[in-house]
C-alpha cells in the first residue's frame, strides 16, 4: 500500500522554504510551497495534501494560526505542524486547539518535523521539569510575545506592556539574542 507523502510548506522565508522541501523531496514526499494564508488556500484548491508544515509568523502580517485552522477545516486528518521562532505557551495551545499535531520551536530540521508526524498521542510517562518556570522565563515570554504582534517596535511594546520605553530596551539589552 503506497502512503501518501504529500507536503505543503507555509513559510514566507523562501530560503528556508526551499531547503525545507528539497529535504522532504529527498525522503519521498511530494511538496508545494505557500509563502501566505491566500497562497496556500489557493494551493489548496489543486492539491490535497496529507503533511502541512507551517510558520507562525508570517510576513504578510497574517497568523499560522489562521492557516492552521484553515488547514485543518479543509481536511480534518491532515497533520500540521508549527514551527516558529516566537514559542510561547499561548500559542502552543492555540496552535493545537486550532488543529495542530504538534508545534516546535526553530530551529528545527526534517528529522524533528518528521517525528512530530508521527507523534500524535501523548506520553504519560514523559519526564516533567524539576522547577517550575522561572518569573524571569516568564517576563521574557510575554515581552517576546509582545514584540513579535507589535513587528519588533519597541516604543508600541513597551506601551502595551505598561513599562516605559528605556526600561523595555534595557530588559533587552540584557536578554540580547546571538
Amino acid at each position: 500500500m503506497q502512503v501518501d507523502r504529500s507536503l505543503i510548506i507555509v513559510e514566507d522565508d523562501a530560503a528556508f522554504a526551499r531547503t525545507l522541501g528539497k529535504s522532504f523531496e529527498r525522503r519521498g514526499y511530494s511538496v508545494v510551497h505557500a509563502a501566505s494564508y491566500d497562497e496556500a488556500k489557493e494551493r489548496l484548491l489543486h492539491y490535497q495534501p496529507r503533511f502541512a508544515v507551517v510558520d507562525l509568523k508570517l510576513a504578510s502580517h497574517s497568523s499560522g494560526l489562521a492557516c492552521v485552522q484553515m488547514l485543518h477545516e479543509h481536511d480534518p486528518d491532515m497533520l500540521i505542524v508549527v514551527l516558529t521562532g516566537f514559542a510561547s505557551i499561548g500559542t502552543a495551545v492555540e496552535a493545537i486547539k486550532l488543529g495542530a499535531c504538534q508545534y516546535l520551536a526553530k530551529p528545527s530540521n526534517t528529522d524533528d518535523i518528521e517525528a512530530a508526524f508521527g507523534h500524535l498521542a501523548g506520553n504519560v510517562d514523559h519526564q516533567l521539569g524539576e522547577r517550575a518556570t522561572s518569573i524571569k522565563t516568564l517576563e521574557w515570554e510575554t515581552i517576546h510575545g509582545v514584540l513579535a504582534e507589535t513587528d519588533f517596535n519597541i516604543s508600541e511594546a513597551a506601551r502595551r506592556l505598561g513599562m516605559h520605553r528605556r526600561t523595555l530596551a534595557r530588559k533587552l539589552e540584557k536578554q540580547r539574542v546571538k
